[in-house]
């Protein structure tokens, strides 16, 4: 079965979650990262068995951690050291918190933008500076920009942090060994921490090879957030994982214990079910998403050939250049008003967003076709 194909526009709209309920009836959303498939069985399995037994007070114990561990050894090959973990509320939550174990304020943090909006708004109400380092016009790191941005960060030698996204949100980039290894010689060169969203790590395409930042070397004082929260669409019952290098171990020890507690146990439970045993579940949506991929550079070249696509072999978000259509800044306003598409404003991800918009492909093929339908009329 093909979960993506699984479920009819009507079931979809019962939904009662964000991506379904933000904008009204008539309009289809393709904004925020929700997947519209069924859950993996085993993941309902589990959850029902928990929910049969009234087994829905708080998460303890060391069950995520060690599924963690073996996910990431038999997919990755990488080595977790499971003294080196925690367990955090969701990834989001995570990456503030260790920002707050190696930052103060008026401390920098560097990013690469345009990237996930959430990042400038946690770390703003953080009271951190945000320091830009912006990908270059092939959509990767610079690393001249990123050099830079450290020197930038380090002014006065007050301590900085730079937050990776890997794979990237929004353009679906997946980071060489080169450039993650240049990261770790700069970021050491500099005395920069490094803290890496891996959140959509397991949404990679099998024959693209994604290398979790902490298993290479040099990288002994960086933290990954990783969760299966993005791979499985566990978005609603959260939990996530924080991992640190070998010598940024010692500061992981340091968080606060209250921390964990805002982990959902039912969040728990669904990813460990997620990370055990839905790899069947996840190969199929890969799959899926690789022929949306070809089928959005087709419908595009067709339709809409003044839309530039990069196609990417990770997550389900894909970044497209409308700058050449002439919709000003924020062309999601005018593919909304117009065609009532919901997509994600480029302008949000910061530098380099203004004239995009980000497109959620994990939905149906038949959906994805009246999108681009929908976008194309809306041009007149």
């Amino acid at each position: 079965m093909d979960p993506l194909s699984a479920l009819s526009l009507e079931e979809l709209r019962r939904r009662g979650s964000m991506k379904w309920r933000r904008y009204d009836a008539d309009v289809l959303p393709l904004w925020v990262a929700e997947m519209d498939v069924p859950l993996a069985e085993p993941i309902v399995a589990a959850v029902n068995e928990a929910m049969a037994m009234g087994d829905t007070g708080y998460a303890v114990g060391e069950a995520y951690a060690d599924a963690l561990v073996d996910f990431a050894a038999d997919r990755w090959g990488w080595v977790i050291d499971h003294e080196a973990t925690a367990i955090v509320p969701d990834v989001m939550l995570g990456i503030v918190e260790v920002l707050k174990l190696v930052t103060g304020p008026g401390d920098a943090v560097v990013m690469n933008p345009p990237v996930y909006p959430p990042f400038f708004a946690f770390v703003g109400h953080m009271d951190r500076r945000i320091v830009e380092a912006p990908l270059g016009p092939d959509l990767r790191l610079d690393l001249d920009a990123l050099a830079s941005a450290f020197v930038d960060a380090r002014q006065g030698g007050r301590p900085a942090a730079y937050l990776l996204c890997s794979p990237h949100n929004p353009t679906g980039t997946v980071h060489t060994r080169d450039d993650l290894t240049a990261v770790a010689a700069l970021a050491e060169r500099h005395g920069v921490r490094v803290v890496v969203d891996e959140i959509h790590a397991p949404v990679v395409d099998p024959g693209t090879e994604f290398l979790p930042y902490l298993s290479l070397p040099g990288t002994e004082d960086a933290f990954a957030l990783l969760s299966a929260s993005k791979g499985w669409n566990l978005a609603g019952i959260k939990a996530a994982m924080a991992v640190a290098g070998s010598r940024a171990a010692k500061d992981l020890a340091q968080l606060p214990e209250e921390v964990s507690h805002g982990a959902s146990h039912l969040g728990v439970v669904a990813h460990v079910a997620a990370l055990r045993h839905g790899g069947e579940w996840l190969a199929a949506v890969l799959t899926g998403l690789e022929r949306n991929r070809r089928l959005l550079a087709q419908l595009l070249g067709e339709q809409l050939p003044g839309v530039r696509y990069q196609p990417s072999p990770a997550t389900y978000l894909t970044w497209l250049d409308c700058t050449d259509l002439g919709l000003g800044d924020d062309p999601a306003a005018v593919f909304l008003d117009r065609g009532r598409v919901a997509l994600s404003p480029g302008p949000e991800f910061g530098t380099g967003g203004a004239g995009h918009v980000r497109l959620n492909i994990a939905t149906s093929p038949e959906v994805l076709r009246e999108a681009v339908r929908r976008m194309a009329v809306a041009l007149g």
